[in-house]
């Protein structure tokens, strides 16, 4: 049918732009708002000299805590904890060691192909507008690796650190729960929603993605059933996985299960929420509400910035 045409190529479009060749890994994001959750992305573009990555590990900087990492089908995952330089106040609880570095293993990324790391934290409300966060990433392959620690911030050095730079959020009063901007995250029973983005769309296209971060704090688990918005006739739960060099798309009618105590990351090119049939266009720096419905804490309705192809505002975007 035409309708699924249209979305097959804009699925594909989506996750070719997320998957742009880099030299180095870098993160997806750019900037991190202080005091609010955000989504960290590590993007691995190749693997070493030639040889296939086996082992992707991402070190956590100060300044970022309560960090939960999102698991990869085919790898192991682990994490490292350790304590905090300064003890982070978590919802009235302290908290004085947390993860400071995430390990996956087991996994075969071949260097000709392109893979997505998240983890999903908060940023100390202390922090400096200004300050970078680097986060030192290294990969290993079956005869060497390929690492991109460097921290002094230079642009000629071979292995920069992936970074964050922090920016200043606005004092709505709901201290990183306010549900305005990509970093602010919005809590329904046990779910902690973060980093909701749409994608602007051309002329007359008839479909988009939506992302968002979505992490289960308590102990049974829930399942996102479905998603409406007045901007689209109707929004589908979608999944997107390379099948022998093919990018490949379906929907999920069952829905897509959140596990307890984890993280799952609806993203470029994997997990997703398909806007379909259009009824306007979703300009760069405006926003649209999108209402997600799960299995057992409810319905939440989110306000869903729109970003330009790199990920960004147009502009300085729209809270």
């Amino acid at each position: 049918m035409p309708l699924f045409k249209h979305a097959a190529v804009a699925a594909i479009a989506l996750a070719c732009a997320a998957g742009a060749a880099h030299a180095h890994a870098t993160l997806e994001q750019t900037q991190a708002t202080i005091g609010k959750t955000t989504k960290v992305t590590l993007r691995v573009p190749h693997g070493c000299k030639g040889e296939a990555t086996n082992e992707v590990r991402i070190e956590i900087p100060e300044g970022l805590y309560a960090v939960k990492p999102m698991p990869k089908a085919g790898w192991e995952l682990a994490t490292e904890t350790g304590a905090y330089e300064t003890p982070y106040d978590n919802h009235g609880t302290e908290m004085t060691e947390g993860v400071r570095a995430v390990v996956w293993s087991g996994g075969k990324l071949e260097d000709g192909w392109y893979d997505e790391f998240t983890v999903c934290g908060t940023v100390g409300p202390d922090v400096d507008a200004g300050t970078t966060l680097f986060f030192p990433s290294v990969q290993t392959c079956a005869n060497g690796t390929a690492d991109w620690t460097d921290t002094t911030g230079s642009h000629d050095v071979p292995n920069p650190a992936p970074k964050l730079e922090l920016i200043a959020g606005s004092d709505d009063g709901h201290d990183g729960h306010g549900g305005h901007g990509t970093d602010a995250a919005v809590t329904v029973g046990d779910l902690e929603l973060a980093a909701p983005f749409v994608r602007a769309t051309l002329p007359n296209q008839p479909v988009a993605g939506g992302f968002v971060t979505i992490t289960d704090t308590g102990t049974a688990g829930d399942v996102l059933t479905g998603a409406r918005t007045p901007v689209a006739g109707e929004v589908q739960v979608h999944e997107m996985e390379m099948v022998d060099g093919v990018m490949k798309m379906r929907q999920l009618p069952d829905g897509l299960p959140i596990p307890a105590h984890g993280s799952v990351s609806l993203e470029p090119g994997g997990y997703h929420l398909m806007l379909m049939d259009l009824q306007q266009p979703l300009v760069a720096s405006e926003s649209i509400e999108m209402t997600l419905d799960f299995e057992t804490a409810g319905s939440v309705t989110l306000t869903f910035p729109v970003m330009d192809a790199k990920g960004g505002h147009d502009a300085h975007g729209s809270h």
